[in-house]
């Protein structure tokens, strides 16, 4: 009877989960289950009679044994498994402690589930976070547009409260009029992000609204995330960026104008033609297209040049003058483009950096350009077209940042029709052209050169000298076939060779004076009755003598007159032939 008993007990011990062991005093095992002998990996029998720290070590029994006390729900770590246990002493029926039973649970899943669940509170806390600490505006809906999370960014910015948000469908929130449009209703309806502009109502704000859906496997909107930002400020600094534009662009353009005015103080401009090029030549200064100044010997084109440049922001950059009519052939293209060491014989070893190189961020004056020769005309196309320059030698170029100014007393379009200038250069070149007039054609202009480049000597000179009108007089009917330079030239004679300290007429050249005299005679009367053939000779004279006055050559007045030029020199040596007879009688 009592084996059978004890046959049903340890049935029933057998099949409850949970592990139970049970020691006597000594600390043997006396009883042991499958669930407790299977988290010790042995058999049940052979567990009989263990030591119970041996099998279980820590397992607290002892310590039940020795204080008589339960110790309820402690947790055991066996063998990488978590176990809750509950240990009790034993008692006989007189009261004696006779042994301690151990029941314990393998919670190791469920503690890697309450791990799982700690690490989804973190990590759901921590989105929490990030959206809150978001500065733009975030709203969140469910698939079917009903408003789950709205963040104090979103607050701030519309002025609205997020608990008369929370649970509330999009549609309802603009039928009351919460907003004019609500991006989230689009992307619900096309199933695709969606970005609006609008002004929020409540504060007057301003906001970029973006909702972006969220689909799940079955590709159904499970989310609609919209992000939130005040572009308010953005659209008013975009204003005042704008109105600072403008205002740079009045402050760069009275800049133009004032330095316009403190240049113009250091150059002579009197005539129409002149303020008209100084006006032009401070215009594109502010730009870096290429400028064609053309005109005569002594016109004044490099001063044209100089203006450009120091009204340009280029100015304080090199500025390169080349006179390539001045240099050899054979030399040109080392001096304009440079040349690696050993290039050819007698160059430099370390070689030289060329015009264009020394030139860089700056400004380079390519002054008659017409002289360039036809094999370099190429390479210098080149460097106006890519902006880089190839030393003699070199096969790697090398990037440019150069203003380019040519200049001419040639007529380029003729040397291009002779085949003498290329047409593809001529173009490049020609982009900005200022055409500088003689001097004979802006005689207005001729008084104050003349007091310019008086103070001009004075001054060098330490002088005091003074040009009478008379004078003034007599050097503006001369017609200066070499325009301001040869005035200035004339200029400094007369001060430096006058004795007296107002310069008389006598001082003048006596070229000078034959040709005025030329000039006032070319008023000839012939309105008196006279010899059809004396008239003839007289309206001839006049024509003649005019045209060289206007254009300072034989060749130029017959090219105007319609004549050979030998018929021109014939003519001349006629009048004065007859003059000086007159002159005898």
């Amino acid at each position: 009877m009592i084996a059978r008993t004890n046959i049903d007990l340890q049935t029933v011990l057998d099949a409850v989960y949970n592990g139970i062991v049970a020691c006597d005093t000594e600390g043997s095992i006396i009883l042991i289950n499958k669930s407790a002998a299977r988290v010790a990996g042995r058999q049940k029998d052979e567990l009989i009679g263990e030591r119970i720290e041996r099998v279980f070590p820590d397992t607290g029994l002892p310590e039940v044994i020795r204080t008589g006390q339960s110790a309820l729900h402690r947790k055991l770590n066996f063998r990488e498994r978590v176990l809750l246990t509950n240990r009790s002493p034993i008692f006989n029926h007189e009261g004696l402690l006779v042994g301690a039973i151990g029941v314990f649970q393998d919670i190791s899943e469920l503690e890697k589930v309450a791990q799982a669940l700690k690490e989804e509170k973190i990590l759901a806390q921590e989105l929490q976070d990030i959206i809150e600490s978001s500065y733009d505006g975030i709203w969140i809906t469910d698939g079917e547009g009903y408003t789950l999370h709205v963040n104090s960014a979103y607050e701030r910015i519309s002025g609205l409260k997020k608990e008369e948000l929370l649970g509330r469908h999009m549609q309802e929130l603009v039928d009351k009029g919460y907003f004019s449009d609500s991006v989230t209703l689009h992307v619900l309806k096309n199933k695709e992000r969606a970005t609006i502009i609008h002004e929020i109502r409540k504060t007057g704000k301003r906001a970029l609204i973006t909702g972006n859906p969220i689909f799940n496997e079955a590709g159904k909107i499970v989310r609609v995330v919209t992000n939130v930002r005040d572009i308010t400020e953005l659209i008013q600094l975009k204003q005042a960026l704008e109105d600072k534009e403008k205002l740079a662009a009045r402050y760069q353009n009275e800049l133009v104008q004032l330095r316009s005015q403190r240049v113009q103080e250091e150059y002579v401009v009197e005539s129409q033609q002149m303020r008209h090029i100084y006006d032009l030549a401070t215009w594109v200064s502010q730009v870096d297209s290429t400028v064609l100044i053309l005109g005569e010997s002594g016109v004044g084109k490099e001063v044209v040049a100089q203006l450009i440049v120091r009204s340009s922001d280029r100015r304080d950059e090199p500025y390169i003058k080349v006179n390539c009519g001045a240099i050899p052939d054979n030399l040109l293209e080392s001096e304009l483009f440079g040349y690696e060491k050993g290039s050819f014989t007698g160059a430099d070893k370390k070689g030289k950096p060329g015009m264009f190189e020394l030139a860089h961020k700056g400004t380079i004056l390519l002054d008659e350009v017409s002289e360039i020769p036809l094999n370099l005309q190429v390479k210098l196309l080149r460097v106006i077209q890519e902006q880089e320059v190839m030393r003699v030698g070199s096969t790697k170029p090398m990037k440019l940042d150069v203003r380019i100014i040519a200049a001419t007393n040639r007529d380029l379009e003729e040397r291009v029709r002779l085949g003498e200038f290329r047409e593809d250069l001529f173009y490049r070149l020609n982009v900005i052209p200022i055409i500088v007039p003689p001097l004979r054609e802006r005689k207005e202009d001729i008084p104050p050169l003349i007091e310019h480049f008086l103070r001009k000597f004075n001054a060098k000179y330490r002088l005091n000298k003074e040009i009478p009108h008379a004078v003034i007089d007599r050097l503006v009917t001369y017609h200066w076939p070499g325009n301001v330079r040869e005035l200035q030239n004339i200029v400094e004679r007369v001060v430096v060779l006058s004795r007296e300290d107002e310069v008389g007429l006598e001082a003048l050249p006596l070229q000078l004076n034959a040709a005025c005299e030329e000039v006032r005679q070319l008023h000839a009367d012939v309105s008196e009755e006279m010899p059809l053939k004396e008239a003839l000779f007289e309206l001839e004279k006049k024509l003649v003598l005019r045209a060289l006055q206007k254009y300072g050559t034989t060749r130029k007045a017959a090219d105007a007159l319609g004549v050979d030029q030998s018929t021109v020199v014939r003519k001349v040596q006629r009048i004065r032939e007859l003059e000086g007879m007159e002159a005898e009688l």
